[in-house]
């Protein structure tokens, strides 16, 4: 006969160890040795970068600011002027010439600078075949230096033997004095610069439109829309963001002009081609007024800073 055995009991749970209790600041030192370790080894990196963009950028855009209220010539120790500077520039006749000029000249490049490039980006969009040779056709104006591309096109505008004029007489119609007409210059400059550097605005373009669903092409053909009102339906919509970007960003590019009537037209005729840049370069390396040169600078700066806070503040990404 069986003895009954009495019931086992559960063994008991294991003790955890005791924890030592270790101070919070202990292994602060050596997790901050390792933070500045990250952040020294980043910055080893970015400092030759540093270094050229505060000597070539930071640097002269203070030392500008500083010699604008100074009266600063070769050769001779600055002077505390205040604001003598801003009053003389404001009171040069050629001040008033060069800015509307350089607000013309932003305006018709702004309307031609937009619609050219977005229409050639449809056109684009649209081509089944050597598209990659379209785009390098397009893109090819930007990798040609701009010195070299302006004196092509002063050659192009040539009144006498110039390609345009003969082109004019080849087909039999009035010819004319491009850059060296006070009333056709600025517009002839115009089309130098949206060819030089429509190619990289024509790509942007042309990413935004492939980025765009073609479901929604589809039902705007299965609605029977024609190609106008897919555009202004659905393509316009879709880029309208890209579009507001390029055409601030072309804003401060085109207030910028110097290439175009440094070379072809040296501001002329009769001032016609002066712009804020040019009147800059001027002051400086013509009249020896470097205050006046950077008085007009910071001018120039407040009004491109207007434009850029309104690109950033568009452009900004809530975290």
């Amino acid at each position: 006969m069986k003895s009954a055995r009495a019931p086992r009991r559960p063994a008991p749970p294991p003790v955890p160890a005791p924890v030592r209790s270790t101070p919070a600041h202990h292994g602060a030192p050596g997790a901050l040795r390792r933070a500045l370790s990250h952040q020294l080894r980043a910055y080893a990196f970015l400092i030759g970068g540093l270094i050229c963009f505060a000597l070539f950028s930071w640097y002269p855009a203070i030392r500008a600011v500083i010699i604008a209220f100074q009266k600063y010539t070769p050769g001779s120790a600055p002077e505390w002027v205040g604001t003598a500077n801003f009053t003389q520039v404001f009171h040069d006749p050629e001040f008033g010439a060069a800015w509307r000029n350089t607000l013309t000249f932003t305006v018709i490049a702004l309307l031609v600078g937009f619609a050219v490039p977005f229409l050639m980006a449809l056109v684009l969009n649209e081509l089944r075949h050597a598209r990659s040779f379209f785009r390098v056709v397009v893109y090819l104006p930007v990798m040609i230096p701009p010195v070299v591309s302006a004196l092509l096109w002063k050659w192009f505008y040539d009144p006498g033997a110039g390609l345009a004029n003969e082109a004019l007489r080849f087909l039999h119609l009035p010819t004319s004095n491009w850059t060296n007409g006070a009333d056709t210059a600025l517009f002839s400059l115009v089309a130098v610069a949206t060819w030089a550097n429509m190619g990289g605005t024509v790509l942007i373009y042309l990413a935004a439109l492939q980025g765009i669903p073609g479901e929604l092409y589809e039902a705007a053909e299965l609605d029977g829309a024609t190609i106008w009102q897919r555009v202004r339906h659905v393509t316009v919509p879709q880029t309208r963001f890209i579009i507001l970007m390029l055409m601030l960003l072309q804003i401060i590019a085109t207030m910028q002009v110097f290439t175009e009537p440094f070379v072809i037209t040296g501001g002329g005729p009769e001032n016609s081609t002066v712009t804020i840049l040019y009147l800059i370069y001027k002051y400086a390396f013509l009249y020896n007024d470097f205050g006046g040169a950077c008085a007009l600078s910071v001018l120039l700066l407040i009004v491109l800073s207007l434009f850029s806070a309104l690109y950033l503040w568009l452009t900004r990404t809530d975290d």
